[in-house]
């Protein structure tokens, strides 16, 4: 093998009884106070302990160096990152959710290394199990070479469909794609225990029932619950959907520095400014934080930011952004001081569908996330939206008169 992959199925775990202590159920559970990830002479040593054996594959990937760890689901709920890594930084080890019924583990490597032993030992009498992986230290030539997500049938039969989920049959009203950010291993933002893929997801949820009380417009979301999407399915769907505009929400964080407010971004090769260009490499990371393979995609946002200046979709997308802010302003009162903006998000690189991201806030600001954690507060700002979007579509349909002429 060229590279360093074990898939283990159901099978193998055939020595576990039927009539074992412990039933089995269709999650598993972490064991964090009886699991450790150590190193030894700089490689690292994972030894995880479960509630009961899993299906698992472990790969290696490129730019930068991480090792993933894909599971039949396990539940992480409650687990710390520092309580598994010792005398490493927490930061560099993510887990979560990654499709439904998977689970994934994340493990950035500071130095080349590769996969030298995996095995899953199950406890006959009780079902519990421990997995162990074992990396050894290596060039970077054989790194790269031992490196990338395998092609498993098993796997790829679990890849989900982009077909969207409609929720509405009118096949003859506009379809809008919500797009709530994050989720699952890639959790987004975090402030006093709150997510920002939960928040976003929640106030999705409420944009579309909002939309689709106006009777008149199909609604989609990307994701239907507390799952991973990536940033090119996102736009899959959106194109499944055959969606007449996108509109993905987010609640950022800052690092340093005080903001607050909704602002809204659209599509440009050229950031607004600093700030803006750096919310959008953060945002364009959040693939490569989850362990997707990028290392086969070709560089399809560059190509797209060079033609949508000689596309009629910009200025859709730009009167969108205004139409939102608007609509935000008369119900909100308040927006960031400069509420619209744009830079190279890649979840709005469909140069044919108007695109939007709201930050509807700043998690960092103590207002914002008071305000976005009152429903009340939180309904006003979806009527926002939803005018917004509403006053969009009107437009949009008379200036398409004059577009066709």
């Amino acid at each position: 093998m060229t590279r360093a992959v074990i898939f283990i199925l159901w099978a193998l775990l055939g020595a576990v009884s039927t009539a074992s202590a412990q039933s089995f159920t269709a999650l598993a559970r972490l064991e964090a106070s009886e699991s450790r990830i150590t190193t030894q002479g700089g490689a690292f040593q994972i030894d995880l302990s479960l509630s009961q054996g899993v299906p698992y594959r472990v790969y290696t990937l490129t730019e930068p160096a991480r090792l993933v760890l894909d599971f039949r689901e396990v539940d992480f709920s409650g687990v710390d990152a520092k309580s598994l890594i010792l005398n490493e930084n927490p930061k560099t080890l993510r887990f979560g959710a990654v499709r439904p019924g998977w689970s994934r583990l994340v493990l950035d490597l500071p130095r080349p290394q590769v996969v030298s032993q995996a095995g899953l030992r199950v406890d006959e009498s009780s079902g519990a199990a421990v997995l162990s992986v074992a990396l050894k230290l290596t060039d970077p030539e054989e790194f790269k070479r031992r490196s990338g997500a395998p092609s498993d049938p098993v796997w790829d039969k679990l890849r989900p469909s982009v077909s969207p989920t409609v929720s509405s049959s009118d096949d003859k009203a506009l379809t809008i794609v919500l797009d709530p950010g994050h989720g699952g291993i890639d959790p987004g933002a975090v402030s006093a225990g709150i997510t920002e893929a939960d928040l976003m997801f929640v106030l999705a949820q409420e944009v579309r029932d909002a939309l689709l009380r106006s009777g008149d417009v199909n609604v989609v979301l990307t994701r239907q619950g507390d799952e991973f999407v990536s940033l090119e399915r996102r736009v899959k769907i959106a194109r499944a959907a055959e969606a007449d505009l996108f509109v993905s929400f987010h609640a950022d964080a800052l690092a340093s520095g005080k903001a607050n407010g909704a602002t809204v971004y659209t599509l440009s090769e050229e950031a607004s400014d600093a700030a803006s260009a750096a919310l959008a490499e953060r945002h364009n990371r959040a693939d490569l934080l989850a362990g997707v393979d990028l290392s086969g995609q070709d560089d399809e946002i560059a190509a797209i930011l060079m033609d949508l200046a000689r596309l009629e979709n910009k200025p859709r997308s730009e009167a969108l952004a205004r139409g939102i802010i608007l609509g935000i302003n008369t119900e909100v009162g308040h927006t960031y001081k400069r509420p619209i903006q744009s830079a190279g998000f890649s979840v709005l690189k469909a140069p044919d569908i108007p695109s939007v991201l709201i930050e509807v806030g700043f998690l960092s600001s103590k207002d914002d996330l008071t305000k976005l954690t009152d429903p009340i507060w939180r309904m006003k700002m979806v009527v926002g939206i939803h005018n917004g979007i509403q006053a969009w579509l009107l437009n949009d349909a008379a200036d398409a008169q004059f577009r066709r002429k």
